[in-house]
This record gives structure tokens, C-alpha cells and sequence, in this order.
């Protein structure tokens, strides 16, 4: 697992995905064995702080949830001893809680008064352990059978199973309270942010704070990025407009780069956030949520390879045909000399890679990143190379090639290293990224898209006169 690795090199950003990724179930494991919010996410702390001074003593990565785990399970044995009690003493009831002091409460146990946290663990501590593990995680998951079978390493059948009869044993006038409850007090990015204040700094401080701050800097780089190819793009396709010979490939030049560049700000921009917001108010689980994401940014692709292509093609018709009249130098012309040539080449090439770039360089995927890097500089200086001394149709012809071998290059780049970035970004295996979007997926929608792309351009082939 990566983020072990390079949590072992003092990455605390790659720890905090650690424990954002496992503190769901580190903390239901403790709240199921102490019957105590506060208690169990203050174990819980202690399990993440543990580990992350131990972390060179796991031998295997891939071990990961399961060591968590067992830290956590002893830290909890630990403190149950220290206090001599069993979990069921560690709910208040209802009646002392208001003879109590009123202490600091932590992040979960502010989303709940004591009255229900007590009123919780009174209706959860006649549900037999089997059973209620399961299902204090499960709606700590946003309800998602996969992660739980995942997490407790069950089949899904048998959490739907311990689920089913965990609800039967709650009393009906409990149930929708204790589910509200559970929902209202999972942790969240206040306990990913207290275990990491409270981590030492006896593992390379020097490199964390490096490795800190260099995150952040590629967080900021990652979102300004794309916007920097999207207007590398819009001022390359303002010069080649500028440079159209006739003032009817000048207008058909308009309105396609307008109509482009339009479509990708919206389906990049809003299009996302409102993807974001369907997931939540569906409440789509993560296999759903991926699939939806993959379906939807092919779309993206199909509509953006469609317009290019047929663009292409009537740019290449209508300079024909100006050439053929003799058209060839509309007043206002300004000409694609060497100079604004490598400009164009230039901001075309950083359109298609500037996102790539800093996706591979944030997910730490530093050879994909140099790799990508060597292939946009090496695909805009043969572009530009190609185009010396062209000018008319092949000039245009020579632009469409350049064109398909960067969407070929891109898409190449995604099959090859998506699944690791998803990994990442998820905090998770390639194998549990795998389970949520299965491996086949991207190479199925890529040959789907050359495919349609071959559909188009035979569609659009220009007929041959006798």
C-alpha cells in the first residue's frame, strides 16, 4: 500500500488519508466495545497515534486494516482494565447524566446530547456483538453493505444477514432514532485533524513539514492547472481565427472554438459540481458513484472528439474551397508566421496535458508525471517541426494528425495510471479501487470512443468528385 510507504517516509499528508480512510471503522470498533462516544473516539486517537510510531513495525502494508484493528481491540482491553468495568457500565443512564459535570465534548458527542447517547447505547448493548459491530459501522458508511463486508473482511451476504437480524432485535420505537444518531455522529475531518496535531514528530519532522508544504503547493497547482490549459487552448484557437484567409472559414472558426469551449467550461465546471451534488442527494454508494463518473466523463469525450473531428473536416472543406477561388488574404488577415505557428502548437499541446501533469505530480506518481511532461514537450516540438514551410490544406491536415496523436497520447496515460491515482486519492489499494470500478471499464469505454471516433470521421468523409 503506497501510503504506508510513504507515511514511512514522514508524509503526514499520507497519513491523514490513513485515517480518514480507516477511522469509521477504528472508532465504531471502540464505541462498540466502550458504549462511550467520547471514550471510544479518544481510543481511537490513541490507536492512529500508536500507529503512526509503530508504522515501521508492520512488515506487511497490505495488512494494514487488520493491524489497526488489533491495536485498536488492545487499547480498548487496556482501558476497560484500568477501569475494571465491562462496555455496558460505560453508558450513563439518563437520570445521572444531569448530576454530572458539563465537560469539553468531543466532535461526535456534540452532534448528540448525553440523553440520546445514553438512550443510544441502552438500545445497542442488548444487540450481541456479531450484530452490532456490523450495523454501527454500516450507518457510519452512508450505509453501504460493500464497505462493510470490505471492512470486517465478511461476505456481503453475511453482513445483509447480521444487519437483518440486528434491526429485528431493536425495538421498533428505537430504530429510526438510533439509525438518525449513528449518522449524526461519525467521524469526520475534525478527527483526522486531531490525530494529526497530536502526531510526535520524531518520524522526519524536517521531511514532513517538506512534504507538508509541498502538498499543499500541488493541491493549489492541481486545481489552477486545468484552467491554465483550458486558456492556453482559447488563445491558440484566437490566433488561428485571426489567421483564417477567407471571412467564411473566419465565421464557421467563431462559432465552432466558441461553441467548444463553452461546452468544456460547462461540462468541467458546473458539470462536476452537479455530479457531486446528484451523489449526495441520491446518496449513490462509491461503486455507484464511480461508475456514474466514468460514464460521464466519456460523454465528455464522445461530444469533444465529435466536435473536433467535424470542425476539422470543415475547415479543411472551406480552405479548399478558398483556395480553388483564389481567396487566399481577407482583409484583417493576420498569418500564422514560424513564431505565432510555435505559439499555437504550444498552447494546443498544454491544453491536453495540463491536467494530466499535476494529477500524476499530487498522487505522487512522480515517473508518470516526468513521462508526460517529456511526452508534451516532445509532441508540440515534432508538431511544430511538421508544420514548417506547410501552409493551406496540409498545414490544416498536418494539425488534425497532431490532434488524434494527443487524444491517442491522453488516453493511453488514463488506461495505463488511473486506477493508482484513484487508489490515492481514495486513500485505499488498487485492488479495493478494482471493487468499486472494475479494471475492464476504462478500456472498454476507450474502445468504444475509437470506434465512434472512426463512426464519425467515416460519416464525414468528404466525397470524392469525378
Amino acid at each position: 500500500m503506497q501510503l504506508v510507504e510513504w507515511s514511512l517516509t514522514g508524509d503526514r499528508d499520507a497519513f491523514r488519508k490513513i485515517v480518514e480512510r480507516y477511522q469509521s471503522l477504528v472508532c465504531s470498533i471502540t464505541y462498540n466495545a466502550t458504549g462511550s462516544l467520547t471514550l471510544s473516539e479518544d481510543i481511537a486517537q490513541e490507536t492512529f497515534i500508536a500507529a503512526w510510531k509503530q508504522l515501521p513495525e508492520l512488515r506487511e502494508p497490505s495488512l494494514l486494516r487488520s493491524w489497526l484493528c488489533g491495536i485498536a481491540r488492545f487499547l480498548v482491553g487496556k482501558q476497560l482494565r484500568r477501569q475494571g468495568h465491562e462496555p455496558i457500565h460505560a453508558a450513563e443512564t439518563v437520570d445521572a447524566i444531569h448530576e454530572l459535570a458539563a465537560l469539553e465534548p468531543s466532535p461526535a458527542a456534540q452532534a448528540v446530547s448525553r440523553e440520546e447517547e445514553a438512550i443510544l447505547w441502552r438500545a445497542l448493548e442488548r444487540i450481541p456483538d456479531a450484530y452490532r459491530e456490523p450495523m454501527i459501522l454500516f450507518y457510519r458508511e452512508q450505509q453501504s453493505v460493500e464497505r462493510v463486508a470490505v471492512e470486517l473482511e465478511l461476505s456481503e451476504d453475511a453482513v445483509k444477514q447480521r444487519l437483518s437480524r440486528g434491526r429485528k432485535m431493536l425495538h421498533e420505537e428505537v430504530i429510526s432514532f438510533v439509525e438518525g444518531t449513528l449518522s449524526r455522529t461519525a467521524p469526520g475531518q475534525a478527527f483526522s485533524g486531531a490525530v494529526l496535531a497530536a502526531l510526535p514528530l520524531t518520524m522526519g519532522s524536517a521531511a514532513a513539514s517538506t512534504a507538508s508544504a509541498a502538498a499543499a503547493k500541488s493541491g493549489v497547482l492541481a486545481w489552477l492547472a486545468p484552467f491554465l490549459g483550458i486558456f492556453s487552448g482559447m488563445f491558440a484557437h484566437w490566433l488561428v481565427v485571426r489567421a483564417a484567409p477567407t471571412e467564411a472559414e473566419r465565421r464557421a472558426q467563431k462559432f465552432a472554438f466558441t461553441s467548444l469551449w463553452v461546452f468544456v467550461l460547462l461540462w468541467a465546471v458546473a458539470g462536476q459540481i452537479g455530479m457531486g451534488a446528484l451523489r449526495q442527494h441520491l446518496q449513490w454508494s462509491d461503486p455507484t458513484y464511480y461508475v456514474a463518473m466514468a460514464g460521464y466523463w466519456w460523454l465528455y469525450a464522445v461530444i469533444a472528439v465529435t466536435m473536433t473531428i467535424v470542425m476539422m473536416r470543415r475547415f479543411i472543406l472551406l480552405r479548399q474551397q478558398g483556395e480553388k477561388a483564389g481567396d487566399i488574404q481577407r482583409p484583417g488577415m493576420v498569418p500564422l508566421n514560424p513564431a505565432r505557428n510555435a505559439v499555437v502548437m504550444g498552447c494546443t499541446t498544454l491544453a491536453f496535458f495540463s491536467w494530466l501533469i499535476p494529477l500524476a505530480w499530487r498522487t505522487h506518481d512522480t515517473g508518470t508525471a516526468i513521462v508526460v511532461t517529456g511526452l508534451m514537450l516532445g509532441l508540440g516540438a515534432w508538431q511544430i517541426i511538421s508544420l514548417r514551410g506547410k501552409t493551406g490544406v496540409p498545414a490544416m491536415r498536418a494539425i488534425a494528425g497532431h490532434l488524434t496523436l494527443s487524444w491517442t497520447a491522453v488516453l493511453t496515460v488514463l488506461n495505463l495510471r488511473l486506477d493508482i491515482w484513484l487508489a490515492y486519492m481514495h486513500g485505499s489499494s488498487v485492488a479495493e479501487i478494482h471493487s468499486l470500478l472494475p479494471p475492464w471499464v476504462a478500456p472498454l469505454l476507450t474502445v468504444a470512443l475509437v470506434f465512434w471516433a472512426g463512426l464519425v470521421m467515416t460519416l464525414t468523409k468528404p466525397e470524392r468528385r469525378v
